[in-house]
């Protein structure tokens, strides 16, 4: 019986190692397999970022800023009504006649 009963105690041994060799390998595998995981999160998180910058960028030429045509044509139709003597330093009126001679009344200034 006591033989029986050491290869009894040696299988139980063996059968221990093998179980906290095998829980080695788990932790191992699960480790790379959390690594693995984290390498493809990484990824994907750059691959969506480009995505989004060009979808910006798309955007952004589709909503290009165009000359507002209309605008300008009606600030040049209201630059004319003050008339070919309107200017951004004289205004609509033009110059006054009177502040232009010098005193005199004559042309000659005589």
């Amino acid at each position: 019986m006591s033989g029986a009963l050491t290869v009894l105690a040696v299988a139980a041994v063996a059968s221990t190692a093998y179980s906290v060799y095998s829980g080695e390998r788990a932790a191992e595998k699960q480790k790379e397999a959390m690594g693995q995981q984290r390498t493809a999160q990484a990824e994907a998180k750059t691959a969506a970022e480009k995505q989004q910058q060009t979808a910006e960028q798309n955007v952004n030429k589709a909503n290009a800023k165009q000359p507002d045509a209309g605008a300008i044509l009606s600030a040049a139709t209201q630059a004319a009504k003050g008339g070919p003597a309107g200017t951004m330093l004289t205004g609509p009126m033009g110059v006054n006649q009177a502040d232009l001679s010098l005193g005199k009344s004559t042309l000659l200034g005589g």
